[in-house]
């Protein structure tokens, strides 16, 4: 347990250290709820007074998929292209405990995430309804989702290549996962894509627990196949050097 603590601390330095992890994992998501927070030049659903009561959940979802899928992916394709997974992967560290270290990481910097835009949130009006416990389970299983990606990834590209795909793919599902557009607003064929990606039923999912949307069966359902189906796929391509 010594040596994962040892890691899961070394992981979060690493993390907090590199100035575009902070950028993308907390001023990034910050800086759009308090934008279109405040002026309002984006559509929002029928019925939304405030345009934070529909972004928060949204911006809750782009966080989660900055750190488990553009984060975690990007560095671990480094770690993997420079050796240092091989290395760590041979000392009595082990590579399950590799694994749960940067897991544990990954979830700690998410609850970062949420404490301070929950924060940002409130103090602009945002009312979220009671949904907790459902919230939780809607980003944990987007969270193993985001992270498959990113592995998978990390694990069967160069670094420069998972670098340049993580970000193509995080400004993708900004763009059409409901996070600052409202899924209503795009062509019906594009919106039943979006529906079936992580990123767009993790905002339905968080909209429907928390308030200022409606969601269903369909999110959850989306959900649990890419939190299997993605970190099933990593598991199998990824090379550790």
């Amino acid at each position: 347990m010594r040596a994962l603590a040892a890691q899961t601390a070394a992981e979060l330095r690493l993390t907090l250290r590199r100035g575009e992890s902070v950028l993308l994992t907390i001023a990034i998501p910050v800086g759009l709820l308090a934008f279109f927070s405040t002026v309002k030049v984006l559509p929002v659903p029928a019925g939304v007074h405030r345009p934070v009561q529909f972004l928060a959940p949204g911006i809750l979802a782009l966080a989660v998929m900055s750190t488990a899928m553009v984060s975690l992916g990007i560095a671990t394709g480094f770690e993997r292209q420079y050796g240092v997974l091989k290395r760590l992967g041979a000392t009595p560290l082990g590579r399950p405990r590799l694994l749960a270290a940067k897991t544990v990481a990954v979830l700690a910097i998410e609850l970062l995430q949420v404490a301070v835009l929950v924060g940002v949130a409130l103090a602009l009006g945002w009312s979220p309804s009671p949904g907790e416990a459902p919230a939780a389970g809607a980003v944990i299983l987007a969270t193993a989702g985001f992270a498959g990606i990113g592995l998978t990834m990390a694990g069967a590209l160069r670094a420069e290549v998972t670098l340049a795909g993580a970000n193509a793919l995080y400004l993708i599902l900004l763009l059409i996962g409901g996070v600052v557009f409202p899924l209503g607003s795009l062509p019906t064929a594009l919106a039943d894509v979006a529906r079936a990606l992580p990123a767009a039923a993790l905002s339905d999912a968080l909209h429907a627990a928390l308030g200022g949307g409606r969601g269903g069966a369909g999110a959850w359902v989306a959900l649990a196949c890419w939190a299997v189906g993605a970190p099933a796929l990593a598991a199998v391509t990824f090379r550790w050097e």
